[in-house]
């Protein structure tokens, strides 16, 4: 059977979503996971876009063998430069290179004629082909472009070197039966498109990402370019959960295999959730809450006469467990280990010292643990290993009818200096978040405020989402307790920490903002 090749840009455009930039820890996490979870291309990055770009393909090419490594460039030779210098200790490496073809592009914003585009694109692939064996195009906006000249383009990068054509649909545009047109039309015109692969990279803007990128499989692309949890630009780019079990579930249509090893997806998911701030919505395909609930009576019924009368997936295919209760304040290390292997994750013994100190920790203040709380456990504590500028040392509120709210706290400074303030606030949550404000000198706008049990009962713990507007840009911040109080602390804690690596690092420049990527 053919296999489609999973390229996975969560790292690149998926972090382009607002609100949703990891510093280099997380990303290294993010690849790591991906990387067992059977990706066969990860985008790592801009390399030209900022120090901290290149710095976090350096690391991902040094630290994560196996996939393909990717660094996205513009057609000239400083970016596929800066890529090589990202990539050159990476086993397996990929220079990604694209280039407007659309009318509206060629106009606006590139203000090129048809004639120095396709100048523009064969010379970038040259220059690509002195360093790189393996080299993707893309041509940038494709959906919008006529379908003439983009065959002249497509063709010319083939003769130029390209060893992958990628055909986006840059800004979901596109609808599933003229999307597959599009693509049928180029096998058919383009001489030598057999001898590459032909990519789908297509964003959600209609909803139709996940649609589209399956019809192009159906007519001939095997490589699918796609985020988890479905991140990235505006509305987002194709869910890989939803790619890959739609191929799986449906093998009798499409007729294609994947390396995926889907039982990883809910674990993946989670992680990169947890990393962005950005939650994932409770209907959502695959990995959402209620993806394999079922409430109606007679949905229920069908489901304990026999499984596959409302369920087309088995939910442990993709990583949900159906147990619940699972662990107490007796269980002990061993216990936690083998149930956390069961739920996917794998963990050396000095991780898994920290989560089972965490858990005894928890265990005192909960009656029942469950699968939900150990997912909660692990990575939170993942996301918080040596990223903290900041860290809570104590905290106290006062509140009541007829009492002003106030709150004293105490912060750690990464250099381990103390610092304490106390502020008034219309409520304790933002009497907590002044004090810290005041502390840390980071001033914010709140946007959005959560909180959410992780489990069910009157001692689960709360997860506490936010998300603020600074002048650097939107963040959000996410933190777990039983207290509610300790964990807006700890989320705003988390924004607070994101703004300040943040400005450590360098922002895209102008012209890479205004040259758009795929």
């Amino acid at each position: 059977m053919d296999r489609v090749v999973i390229f996975d840009t969560t790292l690149r455009d998926g972090e382009q979503s607002p609100g949703c930039s990891m510093n280099l820890g997380q990303k290294l996490r993010v690849a790591k996971a991906l990387k067992e979870l059977g990706v066969d291309v990860i985008e790592a990055g801009f390399a030209a876009a900022s120090p901290g770009d290149l710095e976090a393909i350096q690391a991902v090419s040094r630290e994560v063998p196996g996939p393909i490594i990717c660094s996205l460039s513009r057609c000239n030779r400083g970016d596929i430069e800066a890529s090589w210098k990202a990539l050159q200790d990476a086993p397996r490496k990929r220079c990604h290179v694209f280039l407007a073809t659309s009318p509206i592009h060629r106009d606006f914003k590139l203000k090129m004629a048809k004639e120095e585009i396709i100048k523009r694109a064969v010379d970038g692939i040259k220059v690509a082909r002195e360093k790189f064996e393996d080299i993707e195009f893309s041509t940038e906006d494709a959906a919008r472009t006529e379908l003439e000249f983009l065959a002249e383009v497509v063709e010319r990068a083939i003769e130029a070197g390209a060893t992958t054509l990628n055909i986006p649909d840059t800004v979901g545009y596109a609808l599933p039966q003229t999307y597959a047109d599009a693509l049928s039309y180029l096998r058919k015109h383009v001489r030598g498109i057999d001898k590459v692969v032909i990519s789908v990279h297509c964003h959600n803007d209609l909803g139709l990402a996940v649609a589209n990128s399956l019809a192009g499989v159906m007519v001939g692309a095997r490589q699918v370019e796609c985020t988890i949890n479905g991140i990235g630009e505006r509305a987002g780019n194709a869910s890989l959960e939803e790619i890959v079990m739609a191929l799986k579930t449906r093998q009798d249509v499409f007729k294609v295999q994947h390396g995926i090893r889907t039982e990883q997806l809910f674990p993946v998911s989670r992680l990169v959730s947890q990393v962005t701030g950005s939650y994932v919505q409770r209907n959502k395909a695959i990995v959402g809450q209620n993806a394999f609930a079922h409430e109606a009576g007679i949905h229920q019924h069908g489901m304990l006469t026999h499984r596959e009368t409302y369920e087309i997936m088995r939910p442990e295919e993709v990583g949900f467990s159906r147990s619940q209760l699972v662990l107490g304040k007796h269980s002990g290390r061993h216990a936690l280990k083998e149930r956390l292997t069961a739920l996917g994750y794998k963990l050396d013994d000095a991780q898994l010292d920290k989560v089972f100190a965490d858990f005894k920790l928890l265990a005192d203040k909960k009656k029942e643990i469950y699968d939900a709380d150990l997912e909660a456990l692990v990575i939170h504590g993942q996301l918080l290993k040596g990223q903290q500028m900041w860290d809570l040392a104590a905290l106290s509120t006062t509140s009541g009818t007829g009492t002003l709210p106030a709150a004293s706290i105490a912060l750690l400074k990464s250099d381990g200096a103390r610092f304490q303030a106390a502020s008034a606030g219309d409520g304790p949550v933002d009497a907590v978040f002044k004090a810290i404000e005041s502390i840390t000198g980071v001033a914010v706008k709140l946007r959005d405020y959560r909180i959410a049990a992780v489990t069910t009962g009157e001692d689960a713990q709360g997860e506490v989402s936010l998300e603020v507007e600074h002048d650097t840009g939107i963040y959000r911040g996410r933190a777990l307790s039983t207290d509610i109080i300790e964990g807006s602390a700890r989320a705003f804690l988390d924004v607070v920490n994101r703004i300040v690596l943040k400005r450590g690092e360098s922002t895209r420049s102008a012209q890479v903002m205004e040259e758009g990527t795929p």
